[in-house]
């Protein structure tokens, strides 16, 4: 129906009557400075500062091109040039956008004209677009007819969401006007690549941010912010607008072109040297962070559960998994220190022939400077555990007494550290254990066992609880 509905469509926009002066329109051929403010959250803060002759007194200013998906509750106006002698008397939001179907529905009831091939015509009433269905002479027509044509846009039809103002004018200089307004539909992203040597503790860290814009809008040769930082959206709009314009008014750094961090209130403030374009549906990456030889340590970790002190085991518990683990610490001895935004981490290493190969993935958190980062790449495959319960027993009402063996076998060709972490409920106490632990927190044993290659390596351990 849509297909021939705009098939049947011509537009001519027929003057009538003498000419009226009409708003006058502010487009982004006027722009001067756009800068752009993202958030992790779907939100975007736009500031674009435009230059136009304004007459005085009162005049209708169309402020055109604007984001489709802007909340218009948060637009703020002002003039750069005379704040003084700039004001709003009152402010519209247009966004009843043009097309052929809006069209026809703006003329239902009304006349119209129907070409034929050799230029004759006819009058006609569009009774209903739903056909369409016409009405010409007292007679019904159902269907196309010859091109339609309508006599003039309506006034309340826009091309694209334009924000209308009726502004006071106190002065005959052109006027800079900044428009500030949050939107949705602009949001961006980290994503790191982390390449690693071949003992598995030094690599190579890359960071990208990915911008995608389906806000509506582009931003042409616009100075860019990334808020890194969970910022809580309330119920106030305009108070959290004022609040993100005072984050987008921070300085902006000189060449060279790369991010630079700022704290700025709970969260980090990242800001592009020099400016970019930032197209409507684009995705687009820019370089965040380069860093070689930055220390890794690769953990083995051997995981346990708060139930196994709970209950009786008859059987071994066999091939529980091994988690594998990289951490990196975030300073600047290390290679690093900016203020790492949450993302997904890609994890490469190269093989016997010198291909890089895809190991692993995860996520991060924000992560600030000095803190570790901590990545789950998996599962060992050639080492596996086993544990079994050598003894269990009530002592009394919620006291019990038990004794696990844990065995780890390594079918590496080389010596592997692993770390047994075993999570304890209640009230306990360590009874005996064959290596030196630790408690790593109230509810948390730990042991760092060294598993000789394609040999094994026994634990046993045991504990008196309380719950």
């Amino acid at each position: 129906m849509k297909t021939r509905l705009s098939a049947l469509l011509l537009l001519a926009l027929a003057p009538v009557g003498p000419a009226q002066a009409g708003p006058l329109a502010i487009t982004q051929d006027a722009q001067r400075a756009v800068a752009v403010t993202i958030y992790n959250g779907n939100l975007g803060l736009v500031r674009d500062v435009r230059e136009a002759r304004l007459p005085t007194g009162r005049q209708e200013v169309k402020f055109e091109d604007v984001a489709t998906q802007i909340d218009p509750t948060t637009v703020h106006l002002g003039s750069l040039t005379d704040p003084a002698g700039l004001t709003i008397v009152e402010q519209n939001y247009e966004y009843d956008l043009l097309s052929s179907e809006k069209l026809l529905e703006k003329y239902v009831g009304k006349r119209v004209r129907l070409y034929d091939g050799d230029g004759t015509y006819h009058e006609a009433t569009l009774l209903t677009t739903n056909g369409p269905v016409f009405e010409i002479n007292g007679q019904i027509y159902l269907g196309s007819l010859g091109r339609l044509v309508l006599p003039s846009l309506p006034d309340n039809l826009v091309a694209t969401p334009t924000l209308v103002w009726l502004l006071r004018n106190q002065t005959e200089r052109p006027q800079r006007i900044e428009v500030s307004y949050l939107t949705g539909g602009v949001t961006w992203k980290a994503d790191y690549v982390l390449v690693l040597g071949g003992a598995d503790d030094r690599s190579e860290l890359t960071g990208w941010v990915t911008i995608d814009n389906k806000s509506g809008a582009t931003y042409r040769d616009a100075a860019l912010k990334l808020v890194a930082g969970d910022v809580n959206r309330a119920d106030e709009p305009r108070r959290l607008g004022r609040a993100l314009e005072r984050a987008a008014a921070a300085a902006e750094p000189d060449a060279p072109r790369e991010f630079a961090s700022e704290g700025f209130f709970e969260y980090h403030l990242y800001t592009l040297a020099g400016h970019t374009t930032i197209k409507d549906n684009q995705q687009k990456q820019l370089a965040l962070l380069s860093a070689t030889d930055v220390p890794v340590r690769k953990r083995l970790v051997y995981y346990g559960a708060q139930d196994y002190y709970r209950n009786s085991y008859g059987m071994p518990i066999g091939n529980q998994k091994i988690g594998v683990y990289l951490e990196i610490r975030n300073g600047k001895a290390d290679h690093l220190g900016l203020p790492l935004p949450k993302g997904k981490v890609r994890v490469y290493k190269a093989d016997a022939s010198g291909s890089q190969e895809f190991v692993g993935e995860d996520w991060i958190d924000h992560t600030p400077e000095d803190e570790r980062v901590k990545i789950k790449m998996g599962n060992a495959f050639d080492l596996v555990g086993e544990r079994t319960q050598k003894d269990w027993r009530r002592i009394a009402d919620h006291v019990w007494e038990v004794e696990w063996e844990i065995v780890l076998r390594n079918h590496k060709k080389q010596d592997q550290s692993v770390t047994v972490i075993e999570p304890v409920p209640g009230d306990w106490q360590v009874l005996s254990s064959t290596h030196p632990y630790e408690k790593s927190d109230s509810h948390t044993l730990t042991w760092e066992l060294t598993v000789p290659r394609e040999g094994h390596a026994k634990l046993v351990y045991r504990l008196r609880t309380r719950y």
